[in-house]
């Protein structure tokens, strides 16, 4: 892994668009390498991204993620050749599977063989930016069209995946790997065995660029900023279908979310709780404390993956959100040696 590389991430549950483009801006100005808007079933990320991108001047924008059960592989390539333009070559198309609470309960689509669709996207969004017709299922008898707008096969394609089929996607056929809530001591051996697979079946592939880090809250009050990681987990953990509770009791702690879901029968995005005796599970998916307590439980993170990115819970003011980004960014030594090789 490469150290000292950060960026910066969000939850769908934060939707206030003024404070997503000062975030934005602020994280241009102090060395982040990438900010990365969601989208769930709040704002539409991508007029957000063009916003940050004529505010910005360095950084690279990425959605993290668009869903493949709410665009057509068209309208997801049209939608990054454009984004290319306007960020002028900063941006990054992050997709994923989702959830079945979201693809069935938003965009009322049977969630079924997630991984497959997820491969088709992928597959169908690459060959149209390389210029290539669109691949007609539905309606074979159709002429197919290309993209018009001019080819853009360098845009990067990263994929969050967290189950093992999903991964094998990221594995084979994207970019970057961006997983939600791994714990940063498992990261590095699934980090590494995607990275064999990528291996096996594309030999002369790079390797996948790691895009991962904890949900990241500073505050001259460390049992304030317990607060907000701890709400944000449980909320995950809790309301958004059981996809990261399956996840987190898969990489050992079955024991500590039964704990947090105990703890959290109608859980909220700003009141949740993590107990006690699973404090582990902070230990391993947060940062959090003051700017010194933070920038010490960063550093394994910067051995664990390739771009450190910090999550920002949702709600927070903009006092403890501009603590959080200056005391999670790379300092300007580190900064400028990553100008020089080139890293944007």
């Amino acid at each position: 892994m490469t150290a000292c590389r950060r960026g910066v991430g969000l939850t769908p549950m934060e939707t206030r668009r003024d404070v997503i483009v000062r975030a934005a801006m602020l994280a241009d100005e102090l060395g982040y390498e990438v900010f990365a808007v969601p989208e769930g079933w709040g704002l539409d990320s991508t007029p957000v991204l063009a916003e940050i991108a004529l505010r910005t001047a360095r950084i690279q924008v990425a959605s993290g993620v668009l869903s493949v059960w709410g665009r057509t592989p068209a309208t997801l390539a049209m939608t990054a050749a454009t984004l290319h333009q306007v960020c002028g070559g900063r941006y990054v198309l992050g997709l994923g599977a989702s959830t079945r609470a979201l693809a069935e309960g938003f965009h009322d689509t049977p969630f079924e063989h997630p991984a497959a669709k997820l491969r088709d996207a992928v597959t169908q969004v690459r060959a149209l930016l390389r210029g290539q017709p669109a691949q007609l299922h539905h309606a074979p008898a159709a002429r197919p069209l290309r993209l018009g707008q001019p080819p853009a096969p360098e845009v990067p394609i990263w994929v969050a995946a967290l189950g093992r089929h999903t991964s094998r996607v990221a594995a084979v056929l994207a970019d970057g790997w961006i997983p939600a809530l791994v714990a940063r001591d498992r990261l590095p051996a699934r980090a590494a065995q995607l990275n064999r697979l990528r291996a096996t079946a594309t030999p002369h592939a790079q390797a996948l660029t790691v895009a991962a880090g904890p949900i990241t809250a500073v505050d001259e009050n460390a049992g304030a900023a317990r607060d907000m990681v701890a709400a944000c987990i449980a909320w995950y953990l809790g309301a958004m279908g059981d996809i990261y509770s399956r996840s987190i009791s898969g990489q050992g702690y079955a024991t500590e979310v039964g704990a947090i879901l105990a703890a959290n029968p109608r859980p909220s995005p700003q009141r949740g709780t993590v107990p006690p005796d699973a404090q582990i599970v902070l230990d391993q998916l947060a940062a959090y404390g003051t700017r010194d307590q933070v920038q010490q439980q960063l550093q394994p993170w910067d051995h664990a993956a390739d771009i450190v990115t910090i999550l920002l819970p949702p709600g927070m003011s903009w006092r403890n959100i501009e603590a959080t980004l200056l005391a999670a960014a790379p300092s300007p030594r580190q900064r400028s040696v990553l100008a020089r090789q080139g890293v944007r």
